[in-house]
């Protein structure tokens, strides 16, 4: 990972990488549990040379602070707020975002309160309706999935936890990261997602006005993918949903063979369009002064 670096949050202190430069911002946001080292591959890849990369540790995960306030934080809405302050701190007026579970959801609620996401791809968060029948439509129920919001991880919870997530690898990666994560985490997203806090995030998604690309694993153990493809998106980038064969929950871990490409095509369609719109934003503004 290139060189990290610490700002100061409403929601504690969060560490990043950045790789700089004058490409198009894309931001990556880790899912549950995790951090930004899950995108060592795309880091280390011609992605950062075509973009400007961005990846944080949200609050409670990582290197950053565990929150001061979970309660506030730890939530679908807190979240987005410290998303929101975050790209403020480092005056992201326009970039691209990747968010991959538990990071897709805060994207997706990022996105129907803020202008400056002008594309979002998502892995494992499906863009679910309120409540608990939305969750189970989107959702396989197992016990499994009940690790998604448990409070307190051994040792074997972490390993099982990380081989779903990044695929039966031997010993499964990341476990630290999952024993690092502040638990309150889990318990206190899950009942944000089960309550319905924030936007209906499927109506957010089908209601958007930048481009959005679904792309999943075949194999995720958690997200029904037949539920995907009932989702109306008008800016869909793609015809349908994107199915990485031979991936899982992570396919950005598993296949950057081909996920790569696929986010690098996405934001470079991204950037074009945001600068078409800039560039007619300037004729218009030009011709008022004109006039």
């Amino acid at each position: 990972m290139f060189d990290s670096q610490t700002i100061a949050t409403r929601h504690g202190a969060v560490r990043y990488s950045d790789t700089g430069g004058s490409g198009f911002p894309v931001l990556l946001i880790h899912g549950s549990s995790f951090s930004r080292r899950v995108f060592e591959r795309q880091f280390d890849s011609e992605l950062a040379r075509h973009w400007r990369l961005i990846a944080l540790d949200l609050p409670g995960h990582g290197e950053s602070d565990n929150a001061p306030q979970p309660n506030v934080t730890y939530t679908v809405s807190g979240f987005a707020d410290c998303l929101e302050e975050f790209a403020e701190r480092l005056d992201l007026k326009r970039l691209a975002v990747y968010g991959w579970s538990l990071g897709g959801h805060a994207a997706i609620e990022w996105m129907s309160r803020s202008t400056r996401i002008r594309g979002l791809m998502l892995s494992g968060a499906p863009p679910i309706s309120r409540g608990i029948i939305g969750m189970l439509r989107a959702f396989h129920p197992s016990f499994d999935l009940l690790l998604t919001t448990k409070h307190s991880f051994t040792a074997r919870d972490a390993a099982r936890f990380s081989s779903l997530c990044f695929g039966a690898q031997e010993p499964a990666p990341f476990q630290d990261l999952v024993l690092r994560t502040d638990g309150l985490v889990r318990s206190n997203f899950g009942q944000s997602l089960a309550r319905g806090d924030g936007a209906d995030q499927r109506r957010a998604v089908e209601g958007a006005t930048v481009p959005i690309a679904l792309l999943n694993g075949a194999d995720d153990p958690f997200v029904r993918l037949g539920y995907l493809s009932g989702i109306h998106i008008p800016h869909q980038y793609g015809d349908e949903p994107t199915i990485v064969i031979g991936a899982g929950h992570a396919p950005f871990w598993e296949r950057p063979d081909l996920f790569n490409p696929a986010l690098d095509h996405f934001v470079e369609a991204v950037a074009a369009e945001t600068a078409s719109a800039w560039q007619a934003h300037v004729h218009r503004v030009t011709a008022r002064a004109r006039a």
